[in-house]
């Protein structure tokens, strides 16, 4: 792998940057993020976007699925982001529970997001029927993201993770889901493991940015996990994800180099005497 320098500090990434680099044509970059040294790595490198994502449950958290993630953990996570100061857009993911229940509740908590966490907006899954808990959050001042096509809190309700693309009646309810979305004002959507036809057309249909994971290049962006993409789990990533790296077994060899040194006696340099 090529060695680049850290980006330059820049300044802050903004709603109007992202309308920007949709209109200029320029992709948008996106990666998770859940801790101060990830977020300082993610935001050096000049990522537009650091979603603090509920997939923390599963790559960091250690559960099966996303579900079990609460609001203190989200929030717990994203303060740690925030303190990176990136320059990056900070996304909070709005974990399951959190904004399902009524669009009173969903407007707190999408506040203590910003008001306590200090993120920069919240994304929240589901089409129409989120539209306006949307504009709810919009009124109250909270940016929102959108997220459409496979949705893991909908894991229970769809019988697993299932992507759409099955029937031409599914392609037009997920460009009415997008367009509904963006008429509640969100400021950019996530399309999730949507067929790469349908994503371009919504994307082309749409004003707002568009960014992809497992939906084909058209879109305007592009989000990944950060530990699927450098390989720093014990299981297999997505079928759609890249991975550029196997940290999990460069930091297993590392510890285990540890281990032998440590019984070896030859981990540490002489001791300093004094003078």
């Amino acid at each position: 792998m090529s060695s680049h320098p850290p980006a330059p500090r820049r300044p802050k990434v903004t709603l109007r940057t992202l309308q920007r680099k949709k209109a200029q044509g320029e992709p948008i970059t996106m990666l998770t993020a859940y801790d101060y040294p990830t977020a300082r790595i993610v935001d050096e490198a000049g990522i537009d976007i650091i979603l603090v994502g509920d997939s923390v449950g599963m790559v960091v958290l250690g559960y099966e699925t996303t579900l079990p993630v609460t609001m203190e953990e989200m929030l717990h996570h994203t303060k740690a982001v925030v303190r990176a100061r990136p320059s990056a857009m900070v996304v909070a993911d709005m974990p399951l529970g959190s904004f399902q229940v009524d669009d009173a509740e969903a407007v707190r908590n999408a506040l203590r997001f910003i008001k306590e966490a200090g993120a920069d907006a919240v994304k929240i899954e589901g089409g129409r029927e989120r539209a306006a808990t949307v504009r709810r959050m919009v009124r109250a001042q909270v940016p929102v993201m959108g997220h459409i096509g496979l949705t893991p809190q909908s894991y229970l309700l769809i019988g697993g993770f299932v992507r759409p693309g099955k029937s031409e009646d599914e392609r037009e309810r997920l460009l009415e889901d997008a367009l509904a979305l963006e008429a509640a004002g969100c400021f950019s959507i996530v399309l999730e493991c949507v067929p790469a036809e349908w994503a371009r057309e919504i994307t082309r249909r749409l004003r707002i940015p568009t960014i992809g994971i497992g939906s084909g290049p058209d879109c305007d962006g592009q989000v990944l996990v950060f530990h699927d993409l450098v390989g720093l789990t014990p299981f297999p990533p997505p079928s759609f994800a890249v991975r550029l790296l196997n940290a999990y077994e460069l930091f297993r060899q590392t510890v285990e180099e540890f281990r032998v040194r440590v019984e070896q006696r030859s981990l540490f340099p002489t001791p300093m005497t004094g003078g």
